[in-house]
């Protein structure tokens, strides 16, 4: 009689594992692991591959929760991937690139990255996939513009509560900061954003995207000291990538290209007169 084969419901399975495996793939699951690794001793070798199996699946299911649950909290507005960005756009530093952007180095190191430039160049997209692919690799990754951070730091200041805010999202190891410069912030606003800002040096990375180089980031903090304070932080640990070209909303706009499509429709007539084409079915 044929011994019967274990039936496989997908993923590898682990016909053999050795105890020191098992407690691996157990460390950090909710289990006593003192009594497990003493069961483990008189452990068949069908049964060490069973759990072996059995704790890959349960760190992997915990695994793709807990992705989710970072892609949630980071409050993204919309989602973005690397998968058919356009780089063309967009300027790197000589000796820091692609490689180093995607290999999320400069979150490990605490480092801040300025995406500045031209209006719809793709600043936002690029933030926005960066930290996308950050909650992948389990980093907590927070997504503002600029003026929804201050006001959320506004309300939390009302409330007695700025404190607490601050230090949720300093459990960020990533913070997104959109649109600095776009709309006017006064002076208190300023100065919240600011200690933002002074509270993640050294501490944990920050990606600001702007239409506004350095020597104008006065006007959005109201107060020169205050925006060269940032910008110095910014210099001691960070880089720029800057972006220039046509914006991208305007190249792939409904009026553009319909535009375009009545620009076809038409034909030069001897006279200079622009004549229609006449469509004719068969």
């Amino acid at each position: 009689m044929s011994q019967q084969k274990p039936r496989q419901r997908g993923g590898r399975v682990l016909d053999k594992a050795t105890p020191e495996q098992v407690m691996g793939l157990a460390r950090n699951l909710p289990l006593t692991h003192s009594v497990l690794e003493k069961a483990l001793e008189d452990a068949t070798p069908g049964q060490l591959g069973f759990l072996a199996n059995l704790f890959e699946k349960e760190n992997a299911s915990r695994a793709a929760s807990k992705r989710r649950r970072l892609l949630k909290q980071a409050g993204f507005p919309q989602s973005k991937t690397l998968e058919g960005y356009d780089r063309g756009m967009a300027s790197f530093p000589a000796d820091w690139g692609r490689e180093q952007l995607e290999s999320l180095e400069f979150v490990d190191r605490a480092e801040d990255l300025v995406l500045y430039g031209d209006v719809g160049c793709g600043k936002t997209h690029l933030a926005i996939a960066i930290g996308m692919l950050a909650c992948q690799r389990m980093i907590p990754v927070r997504f503002f513009t600029a003026s929804s951070l201050v006001m959320r730091l506004r309300k939390a200041k009302d409330d007695n509560r700025l404190d607490a805010e601050l230090k949720s999202i300093g459990r960020a190891g990533l913070a997104v900061i959109d649109e600095l410069g776009y709309l006017p912030i006064d002076i208190d606003g300023a100065r919240l954003l600011f200690q933002a800002g002074a509270d993640s040096y050294e501490t944990r990375s920050v990606i600001f995207t702007s239409n506004l180089e350095f020597s104008r980031w006065g006007d959005v903090f109201g107060d020169g000291d205050m925006a060269a304070a940032v910008i110095d932080r910014i210099v001691h640990h960070g880089r720029i990538i800057r972006f220039h070209g046509e914006s991208y909303r305007n190249r792939h706009s409904l009026m553009k290209q319909a535009n375009q499509t009545n620009n076809k429709d038409k034909e030069p007539a001897a006279d200079g007169v622009q004549l229609e084409r006449r469509r004719c079915s068969d």
